[in-house]
Order: C-alpha cells, then structure tokens, then sequence
C-alpha cells in the first residue's frame, strides 16, 4: 500500500471515530434534553394538579372521580402528557385515561408519594414503561392521596426519532468534510515528499550520502540565513570543522576568505584561497529549488601539491634552460679543442681544458658547516644553482648557522623569500641570506638589490592573492603561507628597505611547542 493510501485511510478512519463518537455524544445529549423537558413539564402538571383546589374539595365529595376524572382530563389533554393519574391515600384511583381504570389500585407502588416524597422514574403499568412523576397531595399536613403524571417512553423515542435526521445530516457532512480535508492533506503531503513514497526516499538519502561522502571534494551548504546545513567528510577534513557544525552560524566555522567568497556568491568564479597552510580552488554556486533561492554551496579542491608541483616545474624549466646554456657553452669549448689539435697545438689545447676545469672547479658550492639541518643545506644548495644559472648572485653569510627542530617551516620560509628574492632581483642581481640565532630562536634575513616593495603594499602582501610580481609567476600564495608558518609558531616577519636598495625580509621563528616542550621536560629531569 502507497503512503498516500496509508495517510488517506488513517485519516478516514479518525474521522470516522471522532465524528462517531461525537454523534453518540451529541445522540445522548439530545435524549437527555428531551427527557428533562419532559420531566420538567411532568412536575409543574403534578404539582398544578396536586395543589388545585378544586381536586383537593372533591376529597371530600361522595364521588371524588366525578370532579377529579373531568379536571385531569382537560389539564392531560392540555399539557400533552400520556396520563394524569389520582389516586387516593389508599392508592385507588380517582382519574385515568381508561374510564374502566377508575377504581382499580395503582399498578406500580405508591409509597413514595403517599408517604409525602417526590418520585421521578421509569416504571411499567396499565400503558406501558412510562417516564413519570409522582408527587403528594396535601390537606394542610396530612398526605389525602396522589398524582402521578407520565409519558411514555416509546413517545420519548418518537421525539429523540424526529430529531435524528437533523443530526445524521450535521455528522454526514463533517464526515464529508473531514475526509475531503484527509484527501487534501494526503496530496498536500505527498507534493511536499517530490511524489515519492517512503523507500525512494530512503534509497535517494542513502545514494546521496554515498556520493557526498564519497567524493574527493569538499562541499559545504549554508542555507538562506547563514547556517550550515550540511558538510562531506572531505570539507571536514579539508576546513577541520567541528563535529556539530551543521546548524551553526557559518561565521562561526569558516574562514574569512572563505565567508567573503560566499558574500560574493562567487561572482568571481574559482578563486584560489588559503586556508591554514592548504591552497584551495573554490567556487560558489547558488542552491536553487523549485526556483527559489535557498542558500548557496561551496566547492573546494585542494591543491596544496599541485601548487607545489607548479614551482618544481618553474624549477625544472629554468633549469632545463640553464643546462641548454651550458650545453652551448661546452660544444663552443669543445670545437676550441678540437680546432687547437687540428692546427697542431696540443700543448695549448692542455692549456685550455685545464683552465676550462679550474673554472669549473671553482665555481663549485661551498659546504656551510653552520647549517647541521640537512633539508636547509640542500635548499641552498639547490637555491644557489637556480640563482646562478638565473644569472642572479645568491650569497650566504658564511657564519650561517641552522639546526634541525623536528620541522620543514625553515625550509618552507627560506624556498618562498628565496624564490621572490630572485625573482625581483632579476639577471645581473644580488641575494643576500642571512641565517642566525637567537637564543632558540632563529632568524632569517632575505634581502635583495630590486625595485623593493612599496610601503603602501607592505601591509598587503601578505594576503592571499596579492603580489608584487606580474606574469606568470604572480600568485600571491608564498608569503602568505609564510605568515601563516610565521603566525603557528608565534614569531614575526617584517619587511625593510635593503641597504643597497630592494626589499629585506626578517623573519623570526621561536622553537616549535613540541621541541620547546621536550627542552622543557629534558631541564626538569
């Protein structure tokens, strides 16, 4: 049986119930009227009856029934009831619509009004099960005899009958209305569900938490008040976001370039953001249902090692071009050999391989015995070959000292300062790196001989997506991620004027927590 079917019957059948039992409410409430008013009606004819004068006199007539029998009829006939009976002290009677009655003891007992009460109830005599009353007649303060007024109960059906048509039409049209609201309600629902029944949903929730979940983007949606209403497993982990995030205030959750980005509704299309030391793609769709707008859903692509493997090409490029430099330069140098033997001077061919070498040996880079980090050692030596084969003059202080800490964020500051250093000193310039210490912390200094860094952009270039660089390589990513290293391990960075112009960049790295904490637990042994 379909959902609409299983709601449109449940909700028939209370109809049902409720307009039931309302209808034998109503049913009894009716009757009881009618009893009361007849009950009401039953004791005023009585006690009319009782008091009147006239009956009271004819007690004490040779032939009480041939005044009472007359009086009882009319005031009966008059007021409706089935019967006006009275009866003496003795219980015989006086009055009854059967003139043969007349004389005869009462057929249901007398005591209660003879012995000066009121009595009200159902009994049966001489007519039938009547609904009646019996009250006392006085003479002064002796009980003289009896009047027992009644109606039949059959009469009382026949009245409760009269009304049942009225009734039967109110409860037939609330139960019409009832279930045409059922239907209603019942296509209301089933609109509201997109026509489906209760298993499609359930497969559709678990396709779609199979695919949320399963792929390898991260996905927030934040509705139309700025909460978030749901985040895959790779958002979690891409954003580390709390466990209860959804139903919270996105501003609460989300980084800031990320909440601008939403405030665009990603009017720019994919934009490279950095969030924590991670390089993101991330695009901002509008969430639309039924052509209504509901919120909006982020899309996020890491691309931390895509970025990287971007640099190494840079790399990989100009040394690619350097070596063909060089190749060039070694073929020019062989065809001078060559051409010595040729002219039969081998002796100055000697000469000129051996001065070929020496230069080569010379240009050789030196070892920094203060650097012990080898990772840092191995940057700048590869760092000193790119510059070279640049054209650019990479120095380093000869005191240099750097030692391991358990982390790549030297190597992560040094590649990002080095790679603008050259970029912006340009053939023919110069990169100073000064490496030094502290106490525990290190300092780095970076500096070279370009155009330098204006003062109004100083504050700037530390954002994501701002850079000083035009081309290619301009994308503003390194020297936010090296605040980013800067800001997790509480140190600084500044940027200076150089001495013989360009741009200095000091950056301070206090040790790490966890090698501060081993130094700490080492001096308390």
């Amino acid at each position: 049986m379909s959902l609409r079917q299983q709601l449109l019957l449940l909700q028939v059948a209370i109809v049902v119930l409720t307009i039931g039992v309302v209808g034998g409410v109503a049913l009894q409430m009716q009757e009881a009227q009618i009893r009361d008013s007849y009950e009401e009606r039953m004791v005023g004819v009585a006690q009319s009856v009782a008091t009147l004068p006239a009956i009271v006199e004819a007690y004490e007539a040779p032939d009480p029934s041939a005044v009472i029998q007359p009086i009882a009829e009319v005031i009966r006939e008059a007021s409706g009831v089935t019967y006006v009976v009275v009866t003496d002290s003795e219980g015989i009677r006086y009055s009854h619509p059967n003139p043969e009655r007349i004389g005869e003891m009462v057929s249901t007992d007398p005591s209660a009004p003879l012995s000066g009460h009121v009595y009200v109830g159902t009994q049966t005599g001489t007519l039938g099960e009547s609904w009646r009353v019996k009250v006392p007649i006085f003479s002064g303060d002796e009980v003289i005899g009896s009047v027992s007024v009644g109606t039949l109960e059959s009469t009382l059906r026949e009245d409760l009958l009269d009304d049942l048509p009225q009734l039967l039409v109110w409860v037939l049209g609330a139960g019409l209305a009832g279930t045409l609201g059922a239907v209603y309600v019942q296509r209301l629902v089933w609109r509201r569900i997109y026509r489906m029944e209760p298993e499609e949903i359930a497969s559709l929730r678990e396709v779609r938490d199979a695919m949320l979940h399963g792929l390898g983007e991260g996905m927030v949606a934040v509705d139309e008040h700025g909460r978030i209403a749901l985040a895959n497993d790779q958002a979690h982990q891409m954003l580390d976001l709390p466990p209860d995030c959804v139903g919270r205030p996105a501003g609460d959750v989300l980084d800031a370039a990320l909440l601008e980005l939403l405030s665009t509704r990603g009017a720019g299309g994919d934009k490279l953001v950095l969030v924590g030391e991670q390089i993101l793609f991330a695009r901002v769709d509008r969430a639309v249902v039924d052509g209504r707008d509901v919120g909006s859903v982020l899309l996020l692509r890491d691309r931390t090692e895509v970025h990287a493997l971007v640099r190494d090409l840079d790399g990989a490029r100009d040394l690619t071009q350097a070596l063909r430099a060089q190749a060039h330069e070694f073929a020019n140098q062989l065809h001078v050999v060559s051409g010595l033997i040729e002219l039969g001077r081998p002796d100055d061919a000697l000469t000129f391989i051996s001065r070929a070498v020496g230069s080569a040996a010379a240009s050789r880079y030196e070892s920094l015995p203060g650097v012990t980090d080898p990772a840092v050692a191995a940057l700048m030596v590869a760092k000193s070959a790119t510059a070279h084969e640049r054209g650019v003059e990479l120095l380093t202080d000869r005191d240099a000292e750097v030692e391991p800490d358990g982390t790549t964020d030297v190597v992560t500051v040094l590649g990002n300062l080095i790679d603008n250093a050259v970029d912006a000193a340009g053939t023919g310039g110069t990169v100073r790196v000064s490496l030094t210490r502290a106490g525990a912390t290190a300092v780095v200094r970076v500096s070279d001989d370009g155009p330098g860094v204006p003062a109004l952009e100083r504050g700037r270039i530390f954002e994501p997506g701002v850079s000083t660089k035009r081309g290619r390589h301009a994308r503003g990513i390194g020297l936010t991620l090296v605040r980013q290293v800067v800001d997790r391990r509480g140190g600084t960075v500044t940027v200076e004027d150089a001495e013989g112009g360009g741009a200095c960049f000091v950056v301070t790295l206090p040790p790490p927590r966890i090698a501060a904490t081993s130094q700490e637990l080492e001096a308390t042994r």
